[in-house]
């Protein structure tokens, strides 16, 4: 296969963006888990406006964080192995399959993400301060979860053994975006500079990038 690295990174992403119109995985499965556990928080928590406005926000990127990370991991069971195997002998960059995957799932994401911040502000009553860099709290999220759920489906691909891997690998490397994310808006409460959170944010992102460019060739091959 001749055709360009970004030509083979759109081809990927279309396809998987194809797949997920046909199953719906997302839109009428993981979507509406999500909206549901945002609604049953408030139910055990009770009708204390001032509890839920302040766990509000910490909910809704914990919510985002769980169920973010399952749209990127559900690549695995979506792909066969006959399927992958094809992707290889097209000749398809491997980083490029990873990044396509990627990009794929972030788009999923950023719909997930804004449905998620509409249905947290309507039942937490979520004070809207500094929510003018909501969108690109959401972008940075966004882009960390994407890359990281991806790394751990190509890791989950190359056998039933690496399966226990995934949680030793998700948990800690979401840690710093959902860290990041809610002190992002705790600072800008505050009247505080959040750009130190945002760079946290960007250098997640960018590690993640890093290591499923360099370990996308010998996964594919493990696998």
């Amino acid at each position: 296969m001749t055709s360009s690295f970004g030509t083979q990174v759109s081809a990927i992403a279309r396809r998987d963006l194809l797949r997920e119109r046909r199953a719906g995985e997302v839109l009428w499965v993981t979507l509406p888990f999500g909206a549901i556990a945002l609604l049953l928080i408030p139910l055990a928590v009770g009708p204390d406006a001032p509890t839920l406005q302040a766990i509000g926000l910490g909910m809704f990127w914990v919510i985002v964080m769980l169920f973010g990370v399952l749209i990127s991991i559900r690549q695995t069971n979506a792909e066969t192995q006959p399927q992958r195997d094809a992707v290889a002998l097209l000749g398809i960059d491997p980083a490029a399959v990873y990044l396509g995957r990627a990009l794929a799932s972030f788009s999923l994401l950023i719909v997930f993400e804004v449905v998620l911040a509409v249905v947290t502000v309507a039942l937490y009553d979520v004070p809207l301060v500094g929510w003018i860099w909501m969108p690109l709290v959401m972008l940075l999220v966004g882009v960390g979860l994407s890359l990281l759920g991806t790394l751990a489906a190509g890791i989950v691909s190359t056998g039933r053994s690496a399966t226990a891997l995934v949680p030793l690998l998700v948990a800690p490397l979401s840690v710093p975006l959902l860290i990041a994310a809610t002190q992002t808006f705790e600072a800008l409460r505050l009247g505080r500079s959040s750009l130190m959170w945002a760079l946290m944010m960007a250098a997640t992102s960018l590690l993640l990038a890093v290591a499923g460019v360099l370990t996308a060739r010998p996964l594919q091959e493990t696998g």
